[in-house]
C-alpha cells in the first residue's frame, strides 16, 4: 500500500523555535490518570504515540507549585527533583522514537481545592470559582504576582532539566493567566484589571521571562481564541475571536515559537465536543483568526480522524499543525497508518468522550472504547498493534455473539495467530446492540466500533463469520470447538424492576402493548402513541436518546427521572448541558428528581425524591428505561453440566461483555480483549493482572513500603 500524494503535506517537518517538528501530528495535553507518580504509566502511553509516529507528545496539565494541588483529579507536577526524575522516563521514550516532548505548565487558581497541599489560593480577584464554588483564594498583591509568575520559570527549568523540548503555558480554561485575561474573573483596578492590555499584563510579563532564561527549548501557549457565548462562557465578560481573542494572539505573538488553539472555558464540551453533537473540526470558524494575526506556526483541534479533512485544514490556512487528543488515544499509530497508506486500518475515534470522562469522575486511568489498550500500555504490557503469538494455534475456538465483546475477542485471537476460530449470531449482521443504538440521532460514529472490527477481521484474520444461526445447547455441544466463549449481550429489562428502588414500577410491564423498553421501541419497532412517558432510571445516555428520538418524531414527550438532571454520567461525557438544551429546543417536557411507582389506568404515578410528594402523568404508552439484564442462560446451563462438556471435548467456557456484566461499551470491547490476550494463561477467567506501576523491577521491599509517590520516584531512580 502506497500514501495518497494528496497527504504529503502532513508529512513535511515545520520549525517551532529552536525545535524541528518531524511531521504535523501533535498530541496536545491530555489527562490520562497518570500524572508524574506513575512514570511507568505516563511514559508508555506517551511513548506509544511516539512510536506511531506523532511528531510530539504532551503531558497533562502540569501543575507549577504546591497550592495548584488538582486532587482529587490527577495532573502532573513539576515541583520538585523527584518530578524531574519521574516525567523524564516520559521524555526518554519519546525521544527514543524521534518524538519531541511536551509540557503543559499549569497553575488552577481558584479552581484548586488544594486538598493535598492544604495550602491557601492565589488568583487576581478574590471571587468564588465559578466551577468549584466552595473553592476561593486570596486576591494577589503584587509580590503574590511576581511570585506566581517565578513559580511558572522555575517549572520550566525543571521541565527544561527533565527533557522536555516544547514549554505550553496553559493560558485556558482555569488558570492563572486566562483568570487575569478575563473581566469574568478579573475585577482588580490597578495596571493588571481593567483594560485588554492591563488583563493581559501578567502573561506578557511571564513570557518575556520565560524567554529571557530559557533559548533551548520551544516555548508556546495554549489559548481558547473564543470563550462562546453565554450560557456556555462568559457573554459580554469572556473574549470573542475576532475580538480580544485576535488582540491576544497579536500582542504575544513575538513571545512565542507557536500557538495551540481552541475555544470555550466554562464548558469544556464545546471544546472536547462529542459526536452526539459536533462534527469533527467544529472548531475551525473560530480558530482559523489566530492565522490572521500571527507569524508563528498555529495547532488546531477538532477530533481529527480523516486525513483529507487534516489536509484542508492546513491548505485551507486554518492551521498549520494537526492537534490531536482523542483521536490519538483511540490509534495511537494514526500517523503511521495514514503515511504507509494503511488508511483500512486507521481505528477512529468515535466521540463518546469515555476518555474524557475517566477524568472528570476523578483521575482514574484512561479508557478508550476503541483502543482497548489505552491505559494498559505499562501496567499489562499490551500493544495496539503488536499481539503476542498463541503458544498452541490448534484447539478450535466459537465465539457466540458478534456485538463488542465476542468482535474484538474474535479479532484479537485472529491476530494471535489461531487458526479455527468461528464467530456466530443469530442476528443478519454483526454489531449487536450498535446496530439498532447508531440509528438514534447523533449516535452514527459509534458504528465505526464494529466496522473497523469487522474490517480487521476480514483484512489480517482467518475468523469466519457464521450470521443468522441461533444456537441451541446441543448446537454447541456437536459444533466441534474445544473453546467456547459466550458474548451474548444483554437486553434492557422488561418487569418494571426499578435499579434505584430495588422493587417493581407497579404495572410496568413490557408484554402490555402501552409498555415499551428501549430496544423494542428502536430495534423491533414496537408501535408508541402519541403522548409518551419516558421513565429513566439508568445514569448514561439511553433515557434521554429515545426521549430526543421521540420528540423529533413528532410525539409530545415527557421525560421522567430520579436523577437531578438528565443523566448522571453525561456530566463526565461533558454532554449533559448540550443533552438538556436538546430536550428543552424539542418541548420535552422534564421531571427530575421523580422515582416512578406505578404505571396503571393511563397514568404514571411517581413520588418527589426528598419529599415524597405524589405526581400523576397521563400517557397513551410509557417507555421504561430502567436497567438491562445479561444474556446468559446458555452458558449458565452448560457451566452446570460439567459432564456433557467433558463428553463433547469442549475445554473451557467463558463469559465476556453485556453477558457477563452489563457496562459501557469500552468494558465489552475491553473484556474481549483481554480474555482473548491472556487465553494462554491457567485461568484467564479469574487471572489477576499484575500490577507493574506498583512494585517494579529492582525495586526492594522498603520501596514498597514507601507509598506510591516515593516508590515511583525510587523506580525512576532505578533503585
Amino acid at each position: 500500500m502506497t500514501r495518497d500524494p494528496r497527504h504529503d503535506i502532513l508529512f513535511e517537518p515545520i520549525q517551532i523555535g529552536p525545535k524541528t517538528l518531524r511531521n504535523r501530528f501533535w498530541q496536545v495535553p491530555h489527562c490520562n490518570g497518570a500524572g508524574s507518580d506513575r512514570p511507568g504509566f505516563q511514559a508508555m502511553h506517551r511513548g506509544m504515540k511516539a512510536q506511531g509516529g506523532f511528531a510530539a507528545v504532551f503531558t497533562e496539565v502540569c501543575m507549577v507549585a504546591p497550592d495548584s494541588d488538582s486532587m482529587p483529579w490527577v495532573g502532573s507536577k513539576l515541583i520538585d527533583q523527584g518530578d524531574i526524575q519521574n516525567l523524564r522516563l516520559m521524555t526518554d521514550e519519546a525521544h527514543r522514537h524521534g518524538c519531541l516532548a511536551g509540557v503543559e505548565l499549569t497553575h488552577g487558581s481558584s479552581f484548586c481545592f488544594n486538598a493535598e497541599t492544604r495550602m491557601p489560593n492565589r488568583a487576581p480577584s478574590q471571587i468564588p470559582n465559578e466551577m468549584e464554588g466552595m473553592s476561593s483564594a486570596r486576591a494577589m498583591s503584587h509580590s503574590d504576582i511576581r511570585k506566581m509568575q517565578r513559580d511558572h520559570v522555575d517549572a520550566a527549568l525543571r521541565a527544561r532539566e527533565a527533557g522536555f523540548d516544547l514549554l505550553t503555558v496553559f493560558c485556558g480554561l482555569a488558570t492563572v493567566p486566562n483568570y487575569f485575561l478575563y473581566p469574568w474573573n478579573n475585577k482588580r483596578t490597578d495596571e493588571y484589571g481593567g483594560n485588554f492590555e492591563n488583563r493581559a499584563r501578567f502573561t506578557v510579563e511571564l513570557m518575556q521571562m520565560l524567554r529571557e532564561e530559557i533559548t533551548d527549548c520551544a516555548i508556546g501557549i495554549r489559548f481558547p481564541i473564543d470563550t462562546l457565548d453565554a450560557p456556555f462562557g462568559y457573554g459580554d465578560l469572556g473574549i470573542r475571536a475576532e475580538e480580544e481573542g485576535m488582540k491576544f494572539v497579536a500582542l504575544l505573538d513575538d513571545l512565542v515559537d507557536y500557538w495551540d488553539i481552541n475555544i470555550g472555558t466554562l464548558n469544556w464540551g464545546e471544546d472536547a465536543g462529542s459526536s452526539r453533537f459536533f462534527e469533527a473540526n467544529h472548531e475551525a470558524p473560530y480558530t482559523r483568526h489566530a492565522k490572521q494575526v500571527s507569524k508563528k506556526p498555529i495547532i488546531n483541534v477538532g477530533r481529527f480522524t480523516d486525513p483529507d479533512v487534516m489536509v484542508k485544514a492546513i491548505t485551507s490556512g486554518q492551521c498549520d499543525i494537526i492537534g490531536m487528543a482523542r483521536p490519538s488515544i483511540a490509534d495511537p499509530f494514526l500517523p503511521n497508518k495514514i503515511k504507509e497508506g494503511r488508511y483500512e486500518d486507521i481505528r477512529e475515534c468515535i466521540g463518546c468522550n469515555v476518555c474524557v470522562s475517566r477524568w472528570e469522575k476523578g483521575g482514574p486511568p484512561i479508557w478508550c472504547t476503541q483502543n482497548t489498550t489505552a491505559g494498559e500500555e505499562y501496567r499489562r504490557g499490551w500493544h495496539p498493534e503488536i499481539f503476542v503469538p498463541t503458544r498452541n494455534a490448534e484447539p478450535a475456538v466459537m465465539v457466540i455473539g458478534a456485538g463488542p465483546a465476542g468482535l474484538e475477542c474474535a479479532m484479537v485471537l485472529g491476530k494471535r495467530g489461531y487458526e479455527t476460530v468461528q464467530l456466530v449470531d443469530a442476528q443478519p449482521a454483526v454489531g449487536g446492540h450498535l446496530n439498532w443504538v447508531t440509528q438514534l440521532p447523533g449516535f452514527g460514529t459509534w458504528k465505526r466500533v464494529t466496522d473497523w472490527r469487522k474490517t480487521q477481521l476480514s483484512l489480517h484474520t482467518h475468523v469466519g463469520i457464521e450470521l443468522n444461526t441461533r444456537l441451541g445447547i446441543d448446537d454447541i455441544l456437536n459444533y466441534g470447538a474445544q473453546h467456547v466463549i459466550f458474548a451474548t449481550g444483554s437486553s434492557w429489562d422488561t418487569t418494571g424492576m426499578s435499579g434505584p428502588i430495588h422493587d417493581y414500577i407497579l404495572g410496568a410491564d413490557a408484554s402490555k402493548p402501552e409498555i415499551v423498553t428501549p430496544d423494542q421501541y428502536a430495534r423491533d419497532g414496537k408501535p408508541v402513541g402519541k403522548r409518551v412517558v419516558v421513565i429513566d432510571h439508568d445514569a448514561y445516555y439511553m433515557g434521554s436518546a429515545v426521549a430526543i428520538d421521540l420528540a423529533q418524531k413528532g410525539h409530545e414527550v415527557v421525560y421522567l427521572t430520579h436523577n437531578e438532571s438528565v443523566g448522571p454520567y453525561l456530566r463526565y461525557t461533558l454532554e449533559e448541558q448540550r443533552v438538556h438544551m436538546k430536550l428543552m429546543e424539542l418541548g420535552v417536557e422534564l421531571l427530575p428528581l421523580q422515582f416512578a411507582v406505578s404505571v396503571e389506568g393511563g397514568k404514571v404515578t411517581s413520588v418527589n425524591k426528598w419529599t415524597a410528594e405524589e405526581t400523576e402523568i397521563p400517557y397513551d404508552s410509557v417507555l421504561i428505561v430502567t436497567y438491562r439484564k445479561s444474556e446468559c442462560a446458555l452458558y449458565d446451563q452448560l457451566q452446570a453440566q460439567p459432564e456433557r462438556l467433558k463428553e463433547a471435548d469442549i475445554t473451557s467456557i467463558h463469559l465476556i461483555g453485556d453477558a457477563h456484566t452489563p457496562g459501557m461499551i469500552a468494558q465489552a470491547t475491553f473484556s474481549g480483549a483481554r480474555l482473548a490476550r491472556e487465553f494462554d494463561t491457567e485461568d484467564p477467567d479469574t487471572h489477576q493482572p499484575f500490577i507493574r506501576e506498583r512494585r517494579l523491577v529492582g525495586a526492594t521491599e522498603d520501596d514498597y513500603q514507601l507509598g506510591a509517590r516515593t516508590l515511583s520516584m525510587a523506580m525512576a531512580r532505578g533503585k
